[in-house]
């Protein structure tokens, strides 16, 4: 390793629309991210699939071209909009290197593959808190990524708020 080449570090947070996924940046940011290592922040947003039935089995709805081109323009809007909340929870850290990426897919996937693409150091990430009924039928995109990911994954869990708290 060049001089200096360990302390530079790879952090990869992934956000999406919820507070914990911001929780866990700003968690992050206090508690992980230091201006003496060097460190590149990646925020990644995995944009998921669009569930469209085609209408092929005879159920369903075949949407037009002009209903899905703005479906995509929404998916996209609130992507901008989650990197945008992010990247300003990150505005006082003018040492760090901030980078931002909107890929699309499965979260579950998307950020197990980015992961190992970006070599980060570590992935921080959010919980949700799901119980065990809503996470067998949802999947746990923390867990899956705690199983496969190759580098450390940190998971922050959002601690409860007393009633009227944010």
């Amino acid at each position: 390793m060049a001089d200096g080449a360990e302390n530079e570090r790879r952090i990869l947070v992934a956000v999406d629309e919820g507070e914990e996924s911001m929780y866990a940046l700003s968690w992050c940011l206090k508690n992980l991210v230091s201006q003496n290592h060097k460190d590149t922040l990646i925020l990644l947003y995995a944009k998921p699939a669009r569930a469209v039935n085609t209408g092929l089995d005879g159920t369903g709805y075949l949407f037009s071209s002009d209903v899905t081109a703005t479906m995509e323009r929404y998916s996209q809007e609130v992507a901008d909009c989650v990197v945008e909340k992010a990247k300003k929870l990150c505005k006082n850290l003018p040492e760090v290197k901030v980078e931002t990426r909107v890929e699309n897919g499965d979260p579950r996937d998307v950020i197990s593959e980015m992961a190992e693409k970006l070599a980060a150091d570590v992935l921080v990430m959010g919980s949700h808190g799901y119980g065990l009924i809503k996470r067998a039928f949802l999947g746990s995109v923390s867990n899956h990524c705690a199983q496969n990911v190759k580098c450390p994954v940190l998971i922050v869990k959002k601690p409860k708020a007393p009633s009227g708290d944010k």
